[in-house]
């Protein structure tokens, strides 16, 4: 072999350590951040993120521009397709009670490198949508004053006319940010407190539109004169729920604090799922409401609800309702502030990113470096950046999130349990096994006949039908069909989404290959339901797997499709970057690499009490250090 070209084993070796995963046992260890928040708390996280900005601005510009008055369908389906990745969440958030949501899910199940780019993503994601809401909420405040704060900023810095920069630098949206981050530097108490009184106030508020809007509400607004009740048709409705996706997107951050809930078995899947059906059903109520106290298309779509009360003559409940939405993208900007740095935490603790960001101030517990130095990045881009060009990145970050998070599901159903960390006397602990492939990783078929089947293993009454199935080495038929199921998905969404026309196909080829996609997606299914899964007592678990994130899966790539070039073109660039940043420090600097260095060993500590293995500690110490075994001493 010449000189200097690397050698087979040694590229293996380097592919093993992209596909390294996080055991689930550390993942649910003890944490250094401090367990405060109730279900309550959390449930105001979700509400507080997913009704901001968007219900204030979003539910005028879609009922006008999009699909009339039938945005209460979209916001209906597009809540529905969010239960699917909700759902999610909530199982990974009770069996996985660590900072870190859709990176450390993927982390558990799918592989390093996967994870990285995941958290890399996500971070992106916080520090734009925080940059955005902080704009959003100092436009509504200028527009109360009649734009004098931008007249005066522009006529005393001026006007720029630069690519990718904003039009004047927004020192009203940098205020308010560093208000924020100084908020949730102080602690999860403090901005638990404030989350809760702004969130209050809020919701009082949606209720007062809510109530008076259906004391103004006319019939006659949905009715033929007006255009009907849904103008644009079925593909309105279709476009509608595509934008009204993102309104929920937000019950992520309960995921991302479920390190800091008291009890997050219990409390994680009830605050996603209350918190859902609260934005829903406000989102529902309010778009109603809306549209029918006056016509859709006289909306205005910058600020719908504070015109249409001004249309029907009520000009004072403008203020209430201006009132509503700086609270509530108070809220959004709140929350988003506090689950950034908690990512950032996650990938440093890991050793994936720098190790400053993961120190824990001891009095507050909370991630600061981390709090200080995305604060004032977030500060930055929205002081001096043009956002438009920029927001497409949330909808495919969140989307790629959520897809992984769906496939992490699937993974972790037909995997083992995992051991448990205290085994009783009369049980001692099994050697562990160490899973350096996927294969591996999701198998579980052993060599020992058991009474019931384990995890990963076909189920008994269909041996007689699919024994060939068990042919196949521990996990093929398991992994084949996920890696079936994820590109029938991919294929699948790119026939519905380009059609026949994009394709260049003949009406009878687009036909088939739409039946051929749909067949595969079903036989992975199939065989997925054919395999015995992890049933767990004591935490909430999705029903109807793999249907369930099987349809999310296939649901966020359709969404992915429908983005435009310039938005993949502009998240491959940062995807580069992150790639450059894993692989120059992450790779090497990982907790998992740490492991495998040469050199160290493994020194295996037992201790005893009242002659019962209490429990087994894992040191890793140079040769030097080892101990030497006494040859006298019990093994």
């Amino acid at each position: 072999m010449a000189s200097g070209l690397p050698s087979t084993a040694g590229l293996a070796r380097f592919c093993q350590k992209l596909k390294r995963l996080k055991p689930l046992e550390e993942a649910t260890m003890e944490t250094s951040l401090q367990r405060c928040l109730s279900a309550l708390d959390l449930t105001l996280l979700g509400v507080g993120s997913m009704v901001g900005s968007g219900l204030y601005v979003l539910t005028g510009t879609v009922a006008k521009e999009i699909t009339g008055p039938a945005v209460i369908v979209s916001f209906t389906v597009a809540a529905v397709a969010s239960l699917l990745a909700a759902l999610c969440y909530a199982e990974f958030g009770a069996r996985v009670p660590r900072t870190g949501s859709a990176y450390l899910f993927t982390y558990v199940s799918m592989g390093e490198l996967w994870a990285f780019l995941i958290g890399w993503n996500l971070v992106l994601e916080y520090v734009i949508a925080g940059a955005a809401v902080a704009r959003a909420w100092s436009g509504y405040l200028d527009a109360m004053f009649d734009h004098h704060i931008r007249n005066f900023t522009e006529a005393h810095v001026g006007i720029w006319q630069v690519p990718l920069l904003a039009r004047y630098p927004d020192f009203l949206a940098a205020g308010i940010l560093l208000l924020a981050s100084t908020f949730v530097s102080c602690g999860a108490r403090v901005s638990s407190w404030l989350n809760h009184t702004l969130s209050a106030i809020s919701m009082v508020v949606i209720l007062f539109i809510i109530i008076l809007g259906f004391v103004l509400a006319r019939s006659h607004n949905w009715g033929k004169e007006e255009g009907g009740f849904a103008p644009f048709g079925f593909s309105g409705i279709m476009s509608g729920t595509a934008t009204c996706f993102y309104a929920f997107v937000g019950f992520d951050v309960i995921a991302a604090s479920s390190e800091e809930a008291r009890n997050p078995k219990r409390a994680v899947p009830l605050a996603i799922a209350i918190s859902l059906g609260l934005a829903a059903s406000a989102y529902i109520l309010v778009s109603t409401v809306l549209t029918l106290m006056v016509p859709w298309h006289s909306l205005d779509p910058n600020s719908a609800l504070a015109d249409a009360f001004y249309q029907r003559g009520y000009s004072w409940a403008g203020y209430l309702v201006a009132t509503g939405s700086i609270c509530a993208m108070t809220t959004v900007l709140l929350n988003g502030l506090f689950c950034l740095p908690r990512i950032i935490y996650a990938m440093a603790a890991d050793g994936l990113f720098f190790q400053a960001f993961a120190y824990v101030h001891p009095r507050t517990q909370v991630p600061l470096v981390g709090i200080l130095v995305f604060g004032v990045l977030t500060v930055l881009v929205a002081l001096l950046l043009d956002l438009e060009a920029l927001v497409q990145f949330l909808s495919i970050g969140t989307l790629l999130a959520y897809t992984f998070v769906a496939i992490s599901i699937i993974v972790l159903r037909f995997q083992k349990s995992p051991l448990s960390s205290s085994p009783s006397p009369a049980s001692p602990r099994p050697a562990a096994k160490e899973y350096n492939s996927f294969s591996d990783h999701i198998e579980l078929v052993g060599t020992e006949q058991v009474p019931a089947p384990e995890p990963g293993q076909l189920r008994p009454a269909l041996r007689p039908y699919l024994g060939f199935l068990d042919r196949c080495s521990p996990g093929v038929a398991v992994a084949s069909a996920i890696c079936v199921l994820v590109a029938s998905a991919i294929t699948l969404g790119c026939v519905l989404i380009f059609g026949d026309s994009a394709l260049h196909l003949p009406r009878w080829g687009y036909i088939l290959l739409l039946l051929l996609c749909s067949i595969m997606f079903l036989l992975s299914l199939l065989i997925l339901g054919a395999h015995q899964q992890q049933r767990q007592q004591d935490t909430f678990q999705i029903p109807m797997v793999p249907l369930i994130p099987a349809l999310s899966i296939l649901l966020n790539i359709c969404l992915m499709l429908k983005l435009s070039y310039l938005t993949w073109v502009r998240f491959s660039i940062w995807l580069l970057i992150g790639l450059l940043v894993y692989f120059g420090y992450g790779i090497w600097h990982s907790k998992e690499n740490q492991r495998e260095l040469p050199g160290l060993t493994i020194t295996h500590y037992v201790v005893f009490s009242s002659g019962s293995l209490e429990e087994t500690v894992q040191v890793v110490q140079p040769p030097s250090q080892v101990p030497a075994q006494d040859p006298s001493s019990p093994e």
